[in-house]
């Protein structure tokens, strides 16, 4: 058993407290004791923490309340960000924030993870549901780039999963993990910390039942994915499950009844419950690196390539892992996407923007196609992964899908299967993210 201190900050103040970590045989251990690890507002180790060079906005003030809840969308450009209204592509708000920055839901409904440089940084989009009783009121305020930043050296993957949003630095191999529906303008909340032996592009996700699954490797190399416990009352975590034969560990999704897939150079893994199992792809390289999960569906769409030494490869395969009888099935197509081109409908439905310029529309069972909505101009995949390319995005009925040749948004009515609006935007559209409001 080891003994470590941990020191993290509530609300400004410094709480500081023993914790006894007791890791099983090949559990993941913590930092080396008197090493700190990353909390609310703490960096890493010998660095100051940072907030990007970009103005503020103070926080939201006017408030007004709504009919009805108002999803808003946030669209990255170069240099900055557009919030707009879900419902009409209408651009509401301009952020200036220099750099290549990411977008993720925070988790809560409202705010949008902006990871930038110095960490995730929270943009407030303005709109958001207060339960009341057997019903709830709806608000709208001016969106605002808040201060508020969760320090990362190196941003990467943020998982909103079971109310909970877990964060992944990539730089340090630091996991923050908090209550979705805690995070507020005012100050950061409080966070579960984990660090990992070493630092690498990975991924964490926390489960209902207060497990963490995460990745384990180095900056050379990702090959294991483990499952650790919920830690007990003294912040205890063992290893209930782990597997190291994932080789280019890469992307994850959750699929129905909380089965969790994360992708590999050859193949795919499967976690259910206390079990993690390995679906191996029929080529030696079939690398499924991106994966879009629905929980309405047990089958989780992928994409699939087979050449290992492609500067650039253009699919024109996808996989279709079904987490319910295990299986992987492959589906041929006659054009090719980008990895910012799978989504899920509501309902559970399979889409992928085609280079063809159609959103295509298939069933997650068998692999047929539905139908292909005619969405954009043909395109094809630039070499930079950062560069604007044809995006897709859904929420609710509604198939956003960014054009950056054009500079427009079209709005996809899924149930009518067509195009219903088109916004020009005021900048090119790079990524794209939403919140329920």
């Amino acid at each position: 058993m080891s003994h470590e201190k941990l020191i993290t900050k509530r609300r400004g103040q410094v709480v500081a407290s023993t914790r006894r970590l007791r890791i099983g045989t090949g559990a993941l251990a913590l930092m080396a004791a008197g090493t700190l690890l990353a909390g609310c507002a703490s960096s890493a180790p010998g660095q100051a923490a940072t907030v990007p060079e970009a103005p503020a906005t103070s926080p939201t003030t006017k408030v007004s309340e709504a009919g009805a809840a108002t999803p808003r969308l946030v669209l990255t450009y170069d240099g900055g960000l557009l919030v707009a209204n879900a419902r009409d592509g209408a651009v509401l708000s301009d952020h200036k924030l220099e750099g290549f920055n990411r977008v993720n839901p925070a988790g809560d409904g409202r705010r949008v993870l902006v990871s930038t440089s110095g960490g995730f940084q929270v943009l407030d989009a303005g709109a958001w549901s207060e339960k009341h009783g057997d019903h709830a009121h709806h608000y709208t305020a001016e969106p605002s780039l808040t201060d508020l930043v969760f320090p990362a050296g190196k941003p990467g993957h943020a998982v909103v999963h079971a109310g909970r949003t877990a964060l992944f630095d990539d730089a340090t191999g630091k996991i923050n993990v908090f209550d979705s529906a805690k995070l507020e303008n005012g100050a950061l909340p409080r966070t579960d910390d984990v660090a990992l032996p070493e630092a690498h592009h990975g991924v964490a996700v926390q489960l209902s039942d207060g497990k963490l699954l995460v990745t384990d490797g180095t900056s050379e190399a990702v090959n294991a994915v483990k499952l650790l416990s919920a830690a007990d009352a003294e912040d205890r975590r063992t290893t209930v499950a782990e597997s190291r034969d994932c080789p280019g560990v890469h992307g994850e999704a959750v699929a129905k009844n909380e089965a969790i897939v994360v992708g590999c150079q050859d193949g795919i893994l499967v976690i259910k419950g206390d079990k993690i199992s390995k679906l191996d792809a029929p080529d030696a390289y079939g690398r499924i690196g991106n994966q879009a999960g629905s929980e309405a569906s047990s089958v989780v769409l992928g994409d699939y390539k087979k050449d290992k030494d492609a500067e650039l490869e253009r699919p024109r395969t996808f996989s279709l892992t079904d987490t319910a009888a295990n299986t992987l099935k492959l589906v041929d197509i006659d054009y090719s996407y980008s990895f910012r081109s799978l989504a899920r409908s509501a309902e559970g439905d399979a889409l992928l923007l085609g280079t063809d310029g159609k959103l295509h529309v298939y069933d997650p069972k068998t692999g047929k196609e539905k139908r292909a909505i005619a969405a954009v101009g043909a395109w094809e995949e630039p070499l930079d992964w950062q560069q604007p390319r044809p995006t897709v995005h859904v929420s609710g009925e509604t198939a956003y899908v960014t054009e950056p040749a054009t500079q427009e948004l079209h709005l996809v009515d899924l149930k009518a299967g067509k195009v219903s609006k088109s916004v020009t935007l005021p900048e090119v559209p790079n990524e794209i993210t939403s919140i329920k409001g």
